[in-house]
């Protein structure tokens, strides 16, 4: 049952996909008679973003409709928030392959049907303005639309059933569904829970908010993106041997949950802050931590577009509240972390910390400083780098 003291689920209720036991036997006998299509890494993220619940409350790929109220309105058809259509894409030259109002099987890479899915949609968007409204670039340079006309011109929708659990090797501890993390919640007895998103090792910057966080809230839920990223990024395993002993020594123990969120990353900055914070509303949280560049890349975004966005939607649309932060450094002068609405200092006196600044430093041989990273954190990425490199 529901805990009723927890944030109630984007669109009131949590989706889940699993076909009963008995139910899954006859669907997986059947799925091996219907046309098989083999997902991608960045389907079979949004897959178990959806069967879990994640994305609540999609209960399955986008249909024509949906994607264009999405991409027009950041919402549903339906009227609720939903700011990216998460879709099914394949190549054209294989769309005669699957048929509208036909149940096809959806497989891992590795052969094994994971879902049936029936669809309801079949259809060919203009990708340009696909790209122009969710990324506000149509430069295949942007990864979100490199990753997008890789995907198919032609966009499968309908709902889907999940008849085996999509495998995993990392991080198997950590892999909450919104139904474990919200049990995890009501044991603590946190009725107030801010999440933090991250694609990177959590840097001086990131600490200092999310300590700020903790002052208003009684949980915080760190919950890094596990799913595919940029070829440059940190590596998932690197990332989470940094939050482990990040956490350990550095926070306190009992008000801290750390869960992987293995959507993809696409790299759409304000619009996809959304879809985290609607991600992490369904995992129970209360409020959603926004720094500077959310989802961001390159200059495509504005420094607090991400911020911004939030003011579209009502409270009712969006129960999760945003902390929105400026851009925290360490100050010289103060010898401590600081934004400008706290530090006194010149800009001389101030060390903007970011994941890219990190990455720069470790290419170029070097251990970030103490100013940037906790020693051990340090420590973790310098081995790494060491090893990439051969």
């Amino acid at each position: 049952m529901m805990n009723k003291t927890l944030i109630e689920p984007h669109g009131g209720k949590l989706v889940d996909c699993y076909l009963p036991s008995k139910e899954r036997e006859i669907a997986l006998e059947n799925a091996h008679t219907l046309p098989r299509l083999i997902l991608s890494q960045r389907n079979l993220a949004d897959l178990e973003c959806i069967v879990t619940g994640v994305y609540s409350p999609l209960d399955g790929f986008v249909g024509e409709q949906d994607y264009y109220t999405i991409i027009k309105d950041m919402r549903l058809s339906s009227g609720f928030a939903w700011s990216i259509p998460v879709t099914l894409q394949i190549p054209e030259l294989v769309a005669d392959n699957y048929k509208l109002d036909t149940e096809i099987a959806l497989a891992h890479p590795n052969g094994e049907i994971l879902a049936v899915m029936f669809i309801t949609s079949k259809f060919k968007p203009n990708q340009d303005f696909e790209a122009e409204k969710i990324y506000l670039t149509t430069e295949d340079a942007h990864p979100g639309i490199k990753a997008l006309r890789a995907e198919g011109e032609v966009y499968l929708g309908g709902p889907i059933k999940l008849i085996n659990l999509i495998p995993h090797k990392e991080f198997l501890d950590y892999r909450l569904t919104p139904n474990t993390s919200r049990s995890e919640f009501q044991k603590h007895q946190w009725k107030t829970i801010a999440a933090f998103q991250t694609r990177n090792p959590i840097h001086r910057a990131h600490e200092y908010i999310t300590k700020i966080a903790l002052e208003v809230v009684d949980g915080l839920f760190i919950n890094p993106l596990v799913g595919i990223t940029k070829s440059d990024d940190i590596p998932a395993s690197v990332r989470m041997e940094c939050y482990e002993v990040l956490i350990s020594k550095y926070y306190p123990q009992n008000r801290v949950l750390l869960g992987v969120f293995p959507a993809a990353m696409r790299y759409a900055g304000p619009r996809e802050a959304i879809m985290h914070a609607i991600a992490r509303q369904n995992y129970g949280c209360t409020h959603f931590i926004v720094g500077r560049d959310h989802a961001g890349v390159g200059s495509y975004y504005g420094t607090y577009d991400a911020q911004y966005i939030f003011s579209k939607f009502t409270s009712q649309e969006l129960r999760i509240t945003p902390l929105n932060f400026e851009h925290a450094f360490y100050c010289t002068r103060t010898q401590s972390m600081a934004t400008a609405k706290t530090s006194p200092s010149n800009p001389e006196e101030r060390i903007h910390l970011s994941g890219t600044k990190v990455r720069e430093i470790l290419r170029n041989g070097k251990t970030p400083p103490p100013e940037f990273s906790r020693p051990e954190v340090a420590e973790i990425l310098v081995k790494h780098m060491s090893v990439a490199k051969g």
